[in-house]
């Protein structure tokens, strides 16, 4: 039986010499929180309050403990992983922010043979995770939602509301940088990294700051994919070319065993996305090893849901559009389809981004998954404005962006037809659909 708040709360009286260790491998300074402190933050994660916990602003995952519980909450950028060590004295509780740390983690304490990567658990995003330890059996996880954005409520002005959020979270993102720091854009020319551009290039323009710290950086495998004349059309349009920066890449660093490893998940997309991360984020810290701050678009797709519904047989347009944050989070936490593995949606895929930009030493910056731009998103009638047509809702997110970055920023964006990272930076898409190799890669990447 599912246990409730109310049952874990309940647990105390009866188990008086349960353990409550706890293992925090977590990086905390990757937090980025806008409106209050990290301490300030750990107390309303600690009190359980779901109302306060939305009240964080930024990117966050964070764990806390109050009295025999504890609890855990992340946004959208930041996986959080975690995993019930079997000790003698009872259970203890191992965070980490990867699964290679947690393995690591249990070899090192002599643990390792309790180590399969199907036993670890992904915090879902946007959703109070809390634990008693008590023993066995192993504890069950309760889940609350802190993060519910209301649907199809926004009125006429949702296009320039969500530029104007998009640029609120991009400002308050650079009042945490260093001034003299320069500032990367994953560039594509594409919607959401054209958005990204826009919107911090008016944002430093508005506020003073120089403008020669920004840079947009766009990948090129071995020189032939599109996404570099993309890239340079858009900016050529607006006189912005001085901006540009292609890094070029050989082939030979895009490797499925690399990327399966990196990332730690066997999804095609994103494994076929994340390898092309790798190769960007390999090709900016060769050029520029001192270099930190990177911004992408990455969750722009997935707030607009765009993305070929007759690509996946599992989904139809009423499920997209009936269905609260699909993209973002999947089926939802009681789906029989929820992984607890790797949780559902983006909150699954963040990795994809996450990884490659740690892995190379960045500190990497996905404001279209900031929960108060999904708000926004999630309020846009889309119903009413595709009355159901598949191509009324993948012309909408164009329409809706450039609107909204001509509203906020007096610019004309151009738009370009709809392409993935991992096919516009190179000829054609690396590794291949079929789910086969990828989960080959996975079992030798944990051995299992």
């Amino acid at each position: 039986m599912q246990k409730t708040r109310e049952d874990l709360a309940n647990l105390q009286p009866h188990y008086p010499d349960m353990i409550n260790e706890v293992i925090d491998l977590t990086d905390h300074s990757r937090n980025m929180i806008f409106n209050m402190s990290i301490e300030e933050a750990t107390k309303r994660v600690a009190s359980g309050d779901v109302e306060s916990i939305r009240e964080i602003e930024g990117h966050f995952a964070i764990m806390a403990r109050h009295n025999h519980i504890i609890r855990m909450a992340r946004s959208l950028q930041f996986p959080m992983r975690y995993f019930i060590v079997k000790k003698v004295a009872g259970p203890a509780l191992l965070i980490a922010d990867r699964i290679d740390q947690i393995r690591e983690w249990l070899d090192d304490q002599g643990f390792g043979d309790q180590f399969h990567p199907s036993y670890t658990r992904m915090v879902p995003a946007h959703h109070l995770t809390e634990i008693a330890l008590v023993g066995c059996p192993d504890p069950n996880p309760v889940c609350t939602r802190f993060f519910n954005p209301a649907r199809n409520v926004n009125d006429s002005n949702y296009a320039e509301n969500y530029i104007a959020e998009l640029s609120v979270g991009i400002s308050k993102w650079l009042d945490t940088i260093p001034v003299h720091e320069p500032i990367g854009v994953m560039f594509s020319g594409g919607i959401d990294s054209g958005a990204v551009f826009l919107a911090t290039h008016h944002v430093m323009k508005n506020r003073g700051m120089n403008l020669a710290r920004l840079k947009a950086f766009t990948l090129s495998i071995d020189g032939k994919g599109n996404d570099a004349k993309q890239a340079h059309e858009f900016l050529a349009n607006l006189d912005m070319e001085l901006f540009h920066e292609v890094i070029e890449a050989p082939a030979s660093w895009v490797n499925l065993q690399n990327a399966v490893k990196t990332i730690e998940d066997y999804k095609p997309l994103d494994i076929q996305s994340g390898a092309m991360t790798i190769a960007l984020c390999r090709g900016i810290r060769e050029r520029y090893p001192d270099f930190t701050y990177l911004i992408d678009g990455d969750g722009g797709d997935e707030n607009m849901k765009d993305y070929p519904i007759e690509e996946n047989p599992e989904l139809t347009i009423k499920s997209v559009l009936s269905n609260q944050m699909l993209y973002q989070e999947g089926w939802g936490v009681d789906a029989i389809k929820h992984s607890l593995t790797f949780s559902g949606g983006l909150s699954r895929a963040c990795t994809r981004g996450y990884a490659p930009m740690q892995k190379y030493g960045f500190k990497g910056f996905s404001p279209f998954m900031l929960p108060n731009v999904i708000e926004v998103a999630e309020g846009i009638p889309f119903i009413d404005l595709t009355d159901w047509d598949h191509e009324k809702l993948y012309a909408l997110k164009g329409q809706v962006v450039a609107s909204g970055i001509e509203a906020v920023t007096g610019m004309h964006m151009p738009i370009f037809e709809k392409c993935r990272f991992q096919d516009g930076a190179a000829h054609e898409r690396v590794f291949g659909n079929s789910p086969a190799p990828y989960r080959k890669a996975f079992s030798i990447a944990f051995d299992c």
